[in-house]
């Protein structure tokens, strides 16, 4: 699951043209994105975006509800540096594969003829592209861009291991829940929302 390559065959351009490349592409043109540019053992340009993506969620976050700076050391600046440090070298790192294992062991009982767990990373990583936004303050826009991120995997997961729309869901499910309904706050959005509509 560590495993890069330096020079893979196809695969995502690096570097900072790179990384907006894809986050334009994968928002416009997801089936596109996922068919062509997710190469087996191409995980490093996923892993710098999924980093990415959780760091502007962070910041996004500290900058409008401070009180989510974990209080650490050395008042709320230092906190928040360091906070977002950890963000993107431990947490961001952490939950994403943590979340790709779990989808790859499901995609094992779900799909029989499937791409390796190298592919399944990059689909978990490039999935969170909408999620650059859900770190702001308005719980509607926080729950379109965890609903986009749980609609892109499905349809990453169908495109790079060749299934169907329904197994795609299937398999999809719970690490859509964890990651954009837990990690990215979906779920609390989602109840934010219908709280406001009168529905809850």
């Amino acid at each position: 699951m560590t495993t890069w390559v330096e020079n893979p065959e196809g695969g995502r351009e690096r570097g900072p043209r790179g990384l907006l490349r894809a986050w334009i592409e994968v928002l416009v043109r997801p089936r596109q994105f996922f068919r062509n540019g997710v190469a087996p053992g191409d995980q490093a340009p996923g892993l710098v975006f999924a980093v990415a993506v959780a760091v502007a969620y962070a910041v996004g976050l500290f900058a409008f509800v401070p009180e989510r700076i974990p209080a650490l050391a050395g008042g709320e600046t230092v906190s928040a540096a360091i906070a977002l440090a950890a963000v993107a070298l431990v947490v961001a790192p952490a939950a994403l594969h943590l979340t790709a294992a779990l989808q790859a062991i499901i995609l094992i009982l779900t799909v029989r003829d499937r791409a390796g767990v190298s592919e399944t990373v990059q689909v978990v990583a490039y999935a969170t592209a909408p999620c650059v936004a859900a770190g702001l303050p308005v719980p509607s826009l926080r729950l379109v861009c965890t609903l986009y991120g749980a609609a892109l995997l499905v349809v990453g997961l169908r495109e790079v291991h060749d299934t169907t729309t329904a197994r795609a869901i299937a398999a999809g499910a719970i690490p859509a829940t964890l990651l954009f309904g837990s990690a990215f706050g979906g779920l609390d959005a989602g109840e934010a929302v219908l709280q406001a509509a009168g529905l809850i």
